[in-house]
């Protein structure tokens, strides 16, 4: 059967629910006042600009549209997470009325540049383990947003490499040891794998210097890669997936722009649905509702994305039953 980009994606149902208004939420705006939401990302302005763009044209859906009563004012730190401590306070000097956010390293320094302004994450991949909210049914604070559950779905990233590569017996993973996320990620993959019987070795990451020392170092120990893709690691998609296409290896990642990017698999709840769901959660803000009684949203939808042509260039063959499951192919 030939296969084209195939996608039969549902939107996902999130949880959670209007919120009452409390002393940090931010008041509706009176007419004419121009609101400014500061916009810290964790990558490059070009690697996420799929998911701002959804997110501002939710915002124009729901009544904010810049240069009438919206300003977004956006600083990126390139992956680098050293940056973001002096970018979060930044945005505060300026006193945007809310910041947007995603990834931990992100989330959290601005959740130390400040205790007053609502911020909201658009993805994050476990809050609670990583000390941003105290629970995901009631956050507390000034922080709501959306759980992406990366780490709970190591298990499930594990089998279907399984699935696809016969005989895996050594993974490699790749990870940023700066990210505090790193530690729950590496330690649930170690536990999915060695579960039934892979060998796992991890190569560390800290800046895009030591992507190519890294391949080097993983040469010949192993027969897939799962790339643990926060910050750096996702900025880095393209010449990561150059290197493991060289080292011959397959590669799972936890996004679907990863794969778009040459990775053979991916799987995960869709970040623009995320983002552009974010969006909902600002306005709600802006409109009166403290983000502490927002609860953090989980998806109930993960996507599975295959790259055919990544595959082939592997010389993987992929059982068509393995096609069909997939809820997007790349050919």
């Amino acid at each position: 059967m030939q296969f084209g980009r195939l996608k039969r994606r549902e939107f996902i149902t999130l949880l959670g629910g209007a919120a009452a208004a409390g002393p940090l939420a931010a008041r509706a705006q009176p007419q004419g006042r121009v609101t400014t939401i500061g916009l810290l990302g964790s990558a490059t302005a070009a690697t996420q600009s799929q998911w701002t763009a959804v997110f501002v044209q939710r915002l124009r859906e729901l009544g904010w549209a810049e240069g009438r009563n919206l300003a977004i004012e956006y600083r990126w730190s390139d992956g680098y997470t050293e940056r973001l401590a002096s970018l979060a306070t930044d945005l505060v000097r300026l006193k945007v009325d809310l910041i947007v956010t995603s990834s931990t390293p992100a989330i959290l320094a601005a959740k130390q540049a400040t205790s007053v302004i609502p911020i909201v994450f658009a993805t994050a991949g476990n809050p609670v383990g990583a000390g941003i909210v105290a629970s995901l049914a009631r956050p507390g604070g000034n922080v709501t947003g959306l759980s992406s559950q990366t780490s709970e779905t190591a298990g499930k990233r594990v089998d279907l490499l399984r699935d696809l590569i016969p005989g895996l017996r050594r993974l490699a993973t790749l990870v940023d040891v700066d990210n505090p996320l790193t530690d729950l990620d590496t330690g649930e993959v170690q536990r999915a794998a060695r579960s039934v019987g892979l060998d796992v070795a991890t190569f560390e990451i800290r800046r895009a210097e030591d992507i190519a020392p890294a391949f080097d170092a993983l040469q010949g120990r192993a027969q897939a890669l799962y790339v643990i893709a926060v910050p750096i690691l996702f900025a880095n998609r393209i010449r990561i997936n150059v290197f493991a296409a060289a080292a011959r290896l397959p590669t799972m990642w936890t996004q679907q722009e990863a794969v778009e990017a040459g990775g053979l698999l991916s799987y995960g709840p869709n970040w623009q649905s995320r983002w552009r769901r974010a969006a909902d959660l600002v306005d709600k803000i802006l409109r009166g509702a403290s983000p502490g009684d927002i609860p953090v949203e989980q998806p109930t939808k993960f996507d599975l994305v295959i790259n055919l042509s990544t595959a082939k260039a592997l010389g993987l063959k992929v059982p068509e039953s393995f096609v069909l499951r997939a809820d997007e192919v790349i050919e």
